[in-house]
């Protein structure tokens, strides 16, 4: 045995999307039309649908690809940098045009409201990336737009892609291992039969009623964990959900098992406003 030799790490998994430079703070309410509102404890991080289930990700045991886009502003800058902090590997195609900022709103009851400066930046199947590698990857997570970047996804062992892409997916023709989405979200909500290329699962959570799994043999509900006493801040609970769920798929768990899993994780970043220091680490079961 070559001693030398790297060993492979437990989990290969890989989260294909946008990342935008969120701005994120307290407001006593959602202004009206020709209000003003001010936001409070400002922070900002790499965010967005790509980037909390990124940041969930390397909170595992696994070897983590994000295959994403970068604007070639200052933006830009500070996300790319503070992605490489993680240590995981980021694999990034260039945009010249602004990096996409968002502001992030939380009123007092924990909710939250978006507005998105500019539009994301995602990876295409035409930037020069390492697509090669996602056919070693146990898993991967897509929240892009490209259906050629979703055919090149479907190389990995499990595909998991949110339940937003739909129209990617129907472009693609690919067939999905797990949609993932919210019920409560009118752009996430579906059925099976939405699907020209029916997934082998969809999964729709309901907020503290748990959620839901649809699949050709029916539907099941699962649990949602306690939640916490005071919910601070629901950005990011989502997204925490689905890459922990993309972990737990990788690590074999049975669909039902890994959603009663991933509740933990979406709870868990419930109770404080930047989800990245509340989120819990991923363990191999």
């Amino acid at each position: 045995m070559d001693l030398s030799a790297p060993a492979r790490p437990a989990l290969r998994l890989a989260v294909i999307g946008h990342v935008e430079h969120i701005t994120l703070g307290r407001v006593s309410a959602v202004p009206r039309p020709g209000e003003i509102a001010h936001l409070e404890t400002p922070r900002w991080f790499p965010g967005g649908g790509g980037g909390i289930a990124f940041s969930q990700l390397v909170r595992s045991p696994a070897e983590v690809h994000l295959y994403t886009a970068i604007g070639g502003d200052e933006a830009g800058a500070q996300v790319e940098a503070e992605l490489a902090r993680t240590g995981a590997k980021i694999h990034a195609a260039r945009r010249n045009e602004p990096h996409t900022r968002d502001v992030v709103m939380i009123t007092p009851d924990g909710e939250r409201t978006i507005l998105v400066v500019g539009e994301p930046l995602h990876p295409r199947a035409e930037d020069e990336l390492p697509w090669d590698l996602l056919a070693r990857c146990d898993a991967a997570y897509f929240t892009a737009q490209d259906p050629g970047a979703l055919e090149r996804a479907r190389a990995a062992r499990v595909l998991v892609i949110t339940a937003r892409r739909r129209s990617a997916l129907s472009r693609s023709g690919v067939r999905a291992d797990v949609v993932v989405g919210s019920a409560l979200d009118a752009r996430e909500a579906s059925a099976l039969a939405d699907y020209p290329v029916s997934p082998a699962a969809l999964v729709l959570t309901e907020g503290a009623r748990g959620g839901r799994i649809e699949t050709s043999s029916g539907t099941v509900g699962f649990p949602a964990p306690p939640p916490p006493e005071r919910a601070a801040g629901a950005y990011g609970a989502g997204d925490s959900f689905a890459g922990a769920l993309t972990f737990y798929l990788a690590a074999g768990l049975s669909v039902p098992l890994a959603c009663a899993r991933a509740g933990i994780h979406g709870a868990a970043v419930l109770r404080g406003l930047d989800p990245r220091a509340w989120q819990e680490s991923l363990r191999l079961p």
